[in-house]
């Protein structure tokens, strides 16, 4: 393996400023991936498509989103960091301009597949990088940055993109991330600078193309399913990406430069973390489109008002994300995480027993508690998990946990979605309200998803270390030589 060392710029580092602008790149991505939710049912009606259709603008944004992660992983090792990240925001830039000029349902799902490539490459790029340039005693704030617009990022598209739509025409939600992303393009051009070490490892297609199977169909699979669409294609899809992630996991095995380094999952610390954030992910993606389905069908609130409910918290879950990045950074993830998963495991109780005629306002508050749980657990998770590795072993790390994101989002709408449906349509067999029914659905499926948070908290005692425990990795001092990088509070 051949090995190039990073390039010394002539000017220092600026860790905030570089900081800033890929957290702010990741944001304006991710915020892309849910800007169309609230309007697909116009675009279902200008576009003459059915509902299965126009579900794809989602679904394929989501999946190659999920596909580009593990191959960005070999990207930030072939090519310098400020070309990586200019070619990634000019894709971005080039779906979002394709997106504002569609005019059918086509182009704008040919130019949804061009944005998710530049996200996919975005959110990786960040991670690692923000990695890269901080001190390991300020890696927890750092990453509470990065877990806060990754959080916020698809969060916030529904609600502001709804704003918009009250004035505009959807091709406005587009027209208008146009100059902000050519702004960070010019901004990543003056301040980035090239940190990584590029070991420029062979291009492997085949690894390639089972990645893209695997998480492809892992996704696909349960999408389909939790959709009811057609439940023999999506278990094939399913079955298909889990051969195809197996036959992709013992090639990397036998190659002498691996696209994805698995032998990661060796270091149990890393592999506890990565099931931790797996378990947050999943309830707060669940949450967020569960909570809505039921304040509409059990106390008949508004469209807008269910969406307007869960903003408080989902706010105060990016807060969180921060406040215990700086938490993690002074005490460690030993008391951390576990209190959080406390946290969410006994809101999610009190939540498990609501009904029909539950307070409104009792609900925002236990979703709240829920949130500031998931702030204390899903990034110093994700923290403690990374910390553990080399900085080599940095893009893997990354590229591992961002994928495992994506397929436990999966796996907890599919999982959580269809308890909740079926749980509601036994009720309404049986004559029950179409309210109380709703209900019902409600809190069966928030009883199988304390069963999983009471699996974290469990896991999450066996956190040990703490954040000055780990000493300096033999890498480190040679991952920045040569850079002379600002010490500046980010």
């Amino acid at each position: 393996m051949t090995s190039k060392k990073a390039k010394a710029p002539s000017k220092q580092l600026n860790p905030a400023a570089i900081q800033s602008i890929l957290v702010f790149s990741a944001f304006v991505g991710l915020f892309n991936e849910t800007i169309l939710n609230v309007s697909l049912n116009t675009l279902m009606e200008e576009m003459h498509v059915t509902g299965g259709t126009i579900q794809w603008i989602v679904t394929a944004y989501m999946i190659i989103v999920a596909v580009m992660v593990p191959i960005t992983a070999f990207l930030i090792q072939t090519f310098e960091i400020k070309k990586l990240y200019l070619g990634a925001m000019a894709v971005l830039l080039m779906g979002t301009t394709l997106a504002a000029c569609s005019d059918s349902f086509l182009l704008l799902l040919f130019s949804r597949m061009i944005q998710a490539f530049g996200t996919g490459m975005m959110v990786s790029i960040m991670m690692t990088i923000v990695l890269l340039i901080t001190p390991r005693k300020k890696h927890g704030t750092a990453m509470g940055i990065c877990s806060c617009a990754i959080q916020l990022g698809p969060a916030l598209g529904p609600t502001v993109s709804g704003l918009v739509l009250n004035y505009f025409h959807w091709h406005v939600l587009f027209l208008m991330l146009i100059p902000i992303i050519l702004l960070l393009m010019v901004l990543g051009l003056v301040y980035l600078a090239d940190v990584t070490t590029l070991t420029k490892p062979r291009i492997d297609i085949l690894s390639i193309l089972l990645s893209t199977i695997g998480v492809g169909g892992i996704i696909y699979g349960l999408n389909a399913f939790s959709s009811k669409e057609n439940l023999t294609v999506a278990v094939s899809a399913f079955l298909a990406g889990i051969l195809a992630l197996l036959l992709f996991g013992k090639r990397q095995l036998t190659l002498k430069e691996p696209m994805l380094e698995i032998r990661t999952f060796k270091n149990s610390a890393f592999s506890i973390g990565a099931v931790l954030v797996m378990i947050s992910m999943m309830t707060v993606f669940t949450m967020n489109i569960m909570l809505p389905m039921y304040l509409q069908g059990a106390l008949k609130t508004t469209v807008f008002l269910s969406a307007l409910a869960i903003l408080p918290a989902t706010l105060i879950n990016g807060g969180m994300s921060l406040l215990s990045g700086r938490l993690y950074d002074k005490i460690g993830a030993k008391n951390l995480i576990p209190a959080g998963f406390f946290i969410i495991l006994t809101a999610l109780f009190f939540l498990s027993r609501v009904t029909a005629g539950t307070a409104l306002i009792m609900i925002i508050l236990l979703y709240i508690a829920v949130c500031i749980g998931i702030g204390s657990t899903l990034s110093p998770s994700q923290t403690n998990a990374l910390s553990n590795l080399q900085k080599t072993s940095y893009p893997h790390g990354v590229a591992i946990l961002n994928t495992l994101q994506q397929i436990a989002a999966a796996i907890g709408s599919s999982l959580f979605l269809s308890i909740m449906s079926t749980s509601q349509a036994n009720a309404l067999k049986k004559g029950i309200l179409a309210e109380t029914a709703a209900a019902t659905g409600f809190t069966s499926a928030l009883f199988v998803m304390l069963l999983f948070i009471l699996t974290g908290f469990c896991l999450s005692l066996t956190v040990m270390r703490k954040h000055n425990a780990l000493p300096s990795c033999p890498d480190d001092s040679k991952k920045t030589e040569g850079l002379d990088i600002q010490e500046e509070t980010i």
